[in-house]
């Protein structure tokens, strides 16, 4: 069970995101608040946030949950602040319900999520050199084929998330691999987050 705190100015907001968490059975609602100042001593594992940056200082308990922000921000230069910051996931306001618990569970076991034109925003604004050419020969598509590959995503999987064939699905996984040289699924998402093209 992921301990859930949630927080948004908005009582309207709040009690969306509450009620969205409640359909979840990996989720339990430890708190909700219209800003962090009341957090302490609840201990969540994931705090949801539609909160400024600024205001995004974990509970002073010694704890570290993972932060999952919904934002109106869309600059690369805010993502990457928002990242060295500690926030494990960014989606936009407009975030569909079965995204934002996505990335509540993805951010809950570790890894980060991006909405894929922030990340496609981030990745050509600082990209290196080295995984440019990558980052060009791989279309859109595939970009987000290979990030559902890293999170571990079967091919039946990410046909049924992006309503295409299994079948088609397969042939941007064999795509994927053949241009980043890859023999294997592993090795190829072993390669992609070693020239910057997913992000954990």
């Amino acid at each position: 069970m992921i301990r859930l705190l949630i927080a948004a100015p908005s009582a309207v907001v709040r009690a969306g995101l509450e009620a969205l968490a409640s359909s979840s059975p990996e989720l339990e609602v430890v708190g909700s608040f219209p800003d962090l100042a009341s957090a302490d001593d609840l201990h969540p594992d994931v705090i949801l946030a539609a909160l400024p940056l600024e205001e995004l200082a974990p509970p002073a308990d010694g704890r570290a949950p993972a932060l999952v922000v919904l934002t109106s921000e869309s600059q690369p230069s805010w993502t990457q602040e928002a990242l060295r910051f500690g926030v494990r996931a960014v989606l936009p306001r407009d975030a569909s319900p079965a995204g934002i618990l996505a990335a509540v569970e993805a951010a809950a076991s570790g890894l980060a999520v991006l909405d894929p034109r922030v990340l496609d925003q981030l990745l050509s604004s600082t990209a290196p050199a080295h995984a440019s050419a990558e980052v060009s020969t791989l279309s859109a598509r595939e970009m987000e084929v290979l990030r559902m590959m890293a999170e571990g995503a079967a091919n039946k999987i990410i046909a049924w998330k992006l309503n295409i064939s299994e079948h088609t699905a397969k042939f941007h996984v064999a795509s994927i691999m053949a241009k980043l040289g890859a023999s294997s699924r592993t090795e190829a998402v072993s390669i992609g987050i070693r020239k910057g093209l997913v992000l954990l």
